[in-house]
C-alpha cells in the first residue's frame, strides 16, 4: 500500500506544473522582480517608445511551442524583445493617448492577485467584498444611492455597451431578452454628441438598435453637446414615431476633454423620461479632486456612470467600471438562473447577486485588487492631487504655446488634453508626430479639429513634470524647423533600451 502511495505522490508530483526546484524559481522570480522595480525607478533613462525591429518581429513568428523551455530562457525573450517595445505609457513622456502610467504598488496587487487566481463571477468569498467595498466608495463619491450596483470590467468601451444594455431592458422590459427587441425595439433612439467616442456608436452595433440608431448632436464652441439642439431632435423623433430612450453625455471627451453640460442633461432626461449614461472614461475621476470636482455638477443625478481606473486612477490596465443607479434594473438586464450558478444558504455556493447577475462575464479577474491597494495606500486626496497637477501640466503647456509663434492652439484647454500644431501644413504636422515618437523625446498623439491636423498631448502619467512638457514644445520646434528648414533648437533623444 505504501509503495502504491508513493507512486501516486511521484505521478502527482510529475503532473504539476509546479517548479521541480522552489529554490531556484524564487531566486528567478526575485530576480524579475527587481528588473521590473528597476525599470520604473530609472523609466527615464530610456526612450518613451522606440520602433520594433525586424528581427524582433521575425522572432514572433516561430512554431507553436511543443516542447518545454527553461523560464530563465522565456524570461530573456521577454526581457530583450518584449519589455524595451512596449507602449511606453509608463513613461512620464508619453502623451499620446489617455493611458494611465501605473505605479509600482498596482504591479504588486496584480502579482498578489494572480497568486490567488481568484474568479470573481460568484461565490462567496472575500475577493468579491473587495470589490463590493469599492463599489460602496464609488456610490458614496457620485452621491448615488445605497441600492446602487457597480462592477469592474475590461475598459469604459465595454462599460457603454453594458450600460445601453441596461436602459434597452429599461426601454423594452426583460421579454426583450428572450424574444429580440422587435418591432418596439427597431424605434428606439440614443444621442450623444458628435464628440463622443466611438465606442457609443459600436455599442449601438453590438446592442443590435443599429448604429444608425444613435443621433450624433453638434457642439458648441466649448465641444459641447448643444442641448438646445438634443431638445430639437428629439421633439423630431418623437413626432416621426421614433421612441428616445437614452442620452450618452461626455464627461472628458476624447478629443479635447471637454465636459457636457450634465446638470442641464439631466433635466432633459427627467422630463423626457431617458436613460441618462455619463461616459466618464477619464473625467468621472475628477470627482476625486475638490478643486475639478464641481465640473462634473449633474453626474449625481446620472442612471450609469462609466469610467476606468486605469487611466487617472493610474491603476494598471485594465480596470473599467460601470456604476448603475438602480442596482435591480442593472440585474435585470444580464442575470440568468442556471442550475450550476444556483445559490445556497451555506457554504461556498452562499450569497444572493453575484457580480455574474451584473455582466456578460462568468470568468472575471481580481481587477478589484489593485485599484483597492492603489484607493488605500494613495487616498483620494493624493490621488485627486495628481489628477489636478495633470490640468495645471496642461495650462503650462498652454502658456507655452501662446507664447511661441511658431506654434498654434487649436482648442480651448478643459482638463488635461492640449490640441495645436506647428504653423505649417497638416502634412508636415503628420510627420513631426511620427519623429518625435520614433526619437524617443515623448509620445504625442494627433487628431482632426475643425478640419486641421493636430498634435494631440493628452497628459495623464503622474510622473510628468514640466521638463517633459518643455522637452515636448523644444521637440516640436526642432524637427518642425527641420521639416520646415527654418531648425533653431538642439533636442536630445534619450538612449536607446539595450537591443
Amino acid at each position: 500500500m505504501n509503495e502504491i502511495v508513493r507512486n501516486a505522490q511521484s505521478s502527482v508530483a510529475h503532473a504539476s506544473l509546479d517548479p521541480q526546484d522552489w529554490s531556484a524559481f524564487r531566486a528567478l522570480a526575485h530576480r524579475m522582480l527587481d528588473e521590473t522595480i528597476d525599470g520604473i525607478a530609472d523609466v527615464r533613462a530610456r526612450p518613451v517608445w522606440q520602433p520594433i525591429p525586424d528581427a524582433t518581429r521575425a522572432a514572433f513568428k516561430a512554431d507553436v511551442p511543443r516542447e518545454a523551455s527553461d523560464l530563465a530562457e522565456v524570461y530573456r525573450e521577454f526581457a530583450e524583445h518584449v519589455a524595451p517595445f512596449a507602449t511606453g505609457n509608463v513613461h512620464p513622456g508619453f502623451m499620446g493617448w489617455v493611458h494611465g502610467g501605473g505605479t509600482a504598488v498596482g504591479m504588486l496587487a496584480e502579482m498578489l492577485a494572480a497568486g490567488l487566481n481568484a474568479n470573481l463571477g460568484g461565490r462567496d468569498h472575500m475577493p468579491i467584498e473587495v470589490e463590493r467595498q469599492i463599489v460602496d466608495w464609488m456610490r458614496r463619491l457620485f452621491a448615488f444611492p445605497d441600492s446602487a450596483s457597480g462592477i469592474f470590467v475590461t475598459g469604459t468601451s465595454m462599460a457603454n455597451l453594458m450600460a445601453v444594455l441596461v436602459a434597452r431592458t429599461n426601454a423594452l422590459g426583460t421579454l426583450a431578452r428572450q424574444y429580440g427587441i422587435g418591432n418596439d425595439g427597431a424605434l428606439l433612439t440614443a444621442y450623444t454628441s458628435q464628440a463622443a467616442h466611438g465606442c457609443v456608436s459600436r455599442a449601438m452595433d453590438i446592442a443590435g438598435l443599429g448604429t444608425d440608431a444613435l443621433r450624433k448632436i453638434a457642439v458648441d464652441a466649448d465641444h459641447r453637446i448643444d442641448v438646445a439642439a438634443l431638445r430639437a431632435q428629439i421633439a423630431v423623433d418623437r413626432e416621426v414615431g421614433f421612441k428616445p430612450f437614452l442620452i450618452v453625455a461626455s464627461a472628458g471627451t476624447v478629443d479635447i476633454g471637454a465636459i457636457d453640460d450634465l446638470k442641464a442633461i439631466a433635466q432633459l432626461c427627467r422630463e423626457e423620461g431617458i436613460w441618462f449614461h455619463v461616459d466618464g472614461a477619464f473625467g468621472a475621476l475628477a470627482i476625486f479632486s475638490p478643486e475639478l470636482a464641481p465640473l462634473l455638477g449633474g453626474i449625481e443625478l446620472a442612471d450609469s456612470i462609466a469610467l476606468d481606473f486605469h487611466k487617472w486612477g493610474q491603476v494598471p490596465y485594465d480596470a473599467g467600471f460601470l456604476l448603475v443607479r438602480d442596482g435591480e434594473q442593472h440585474r435585470q438586464a444580464f442575470a440568468q438562473p442556471a442550475a450550476y450558478l444556483r445559490r445556497e444558504a451555506r457554504g461556498l455556493a452562499a450569497g444572493a447577486v453575484w457580480p455574474c447577475d451584473l455582466g456578460p462575464d462568468l470568468s472575471r479577474g481580481f481587477r478589484a485588487l489593485k485599484t483597492w491597494f492603489t484607493l488605500k495606500t494613495f487616498g483620494i486626496d493624493r490621488l485627486g492631487a495628481t489628477i489636478a497637477r495633470s490640468c495645471a501640466l496642461a495650462k503650462y503647456l498652454e502658456t507655452r504655446i501662446l507664447a511661441e509663434p511658431r506654434l498654434e492652439l487649436l482648442a480651448p484647454v478643459n482638463l488635461n488634453i492640449v490640441c495645436f500644431r506647428y504653423r505649417a501644413d497638416d502634412a508636415i504636422n503628420r510627420e513631426i508626430v511620427a519623429d518625435i515618437q520614433e526619437s524617443g523625446i515623448a509620445a504625442p498623439s494627433s487628431t482632426t479639429l475643425n478640419g486641421k491636423f493636430a498634435i494631440r498631448a493628452a497628459i495623464v502619467n503622474h510622473r510628468t513634470e514640466e521638463a517633459d512638457i518643455d522637452a515636448l514644445v523644444a521637440a516640436v520646434l526642432e524637427f518642425g524647423g527641420r521639416r520646415c528648414g527654418d531648425g533653431m533648437i538642439e533636442v536630445e533623444a534619450p538612449p536607446l533600451a539595450a537591443q
